[in-house]
């Protein structure tokens, strides 16, 4: 239980750090947001080109993974996909608002709660096999 609490502390805390590092132009710009679904995905894909598209689309996905895969082995009340997206998707609205909030110079996007969202449920759907060895399901 206890390497499964640290694993989600140590799996999610220093990408939620990353991402709440100020940019450039922090305190000075004002806060920027996209409630369009897709369409910042969508930028990303046509501008950005492959290299970068990955790198932004892979790492919105680890975002909450460690707490997706973990959550539900420590934490029987979490042993539900349905939970850990929930979850995910509270904690990932959390630090959108506070990008936005404290005016870090990023952009806080619904396509970065859709992916880090969808990154802990992937990750809890590869747990899943240990979450019945568990019988928490």
């Amino acid at each position: 239980m206890s390497l499964a609490e640290v694993g989600i502390v140590y799996g999610t805390v220093p990408w939620v750090w990353m991402i709440m590092l100020p940019g450039g132009q922090a305190g000075a710009a004002p806060g920027r947001m996209s409630l369009v679904p897709l369409r910042d995905l969508l930028t990303i894909l046509t501008d950005g080109g492959p290299p970068t598209a990955a790198v932004q689309i892979v790492g919105n996905l680890l975002v909450f993974a460690a707490l997706g895969f973990l959550a539900p082995l420590r934490f029987a009340a979490l042993a539900s996909v349905p939970r850990i997206l929930a979850l995910a998707a509270g904690g990932s609205v959390l630090v959108e608002a506070a990008q936005y909030i404290l005016r870090l110079d990023r952009v806080s996007s619904v396509d970065d709660v859709l992916l880090n969202t969808a990154g802990a449920g992937l990750a809890a759907l590869a747990s899943h096999r240990w979450w019945r060895a568990t019988g928490w399901e």
